[in-house]
């Protein structure tokens, strides 16, 4: 399994990014993909998950109103849109697996996740 982050840069304070998340080998029909972030000297956090199939997400409460995860099915990616961007969403963002999450609920842990990509860079100067 290959996930692989793009999008990632530098930013003022209140602009917008998207990053993406390129997914490959195997079905993701019954998995969940997810983001998180880790921030220098902090523990690595949970942002956004989507069932990849419904579409159904959650995200960490910080995130609701500002971010907004998605997915398309036909090039096998997820995105995480970020708007109103503050310095303190400074960090390295990840994408993750979960795999075959149809039968219980997204999760935020990130012990729950099989797969991670090598993460891409967002710094948001003020």
């Amino acid at each position: 399994v290959q996930l692989v982050e793009s999008g990632g840069g530098l930013v003022q304070a209140g602009a917008s990014l998207r990053l993406s998340c390129a997914a490959s080998g195997r079905s993701f029909i019954r998995d969940a993909l997810g983001w998180f972030r880790q921030a220098p000297g902090k523990e690595r956090e949970f942002v956004a998950a989507i069932r990849w199939s419904g579409g159904s997400a959650l995200y960490a409460d910080p995130m609701k109103g500002r971010f907004a995860i998605s997915r398309d099915r036909e090039k096998n990616t997820v995105y995480l849109q970020m708007n109103g961007l503050k310095p303190e969403d400074t960090a390295i963002y990840y994408c993750a697996c979960d795999k075959q999450t149809s039968s219980r609920a997204l999760s935020q842990d990130r012990n729950d996740y099989d797969y991670w990509g090598q993460g891409t860079q967002v710094t948001v100067s003020s």
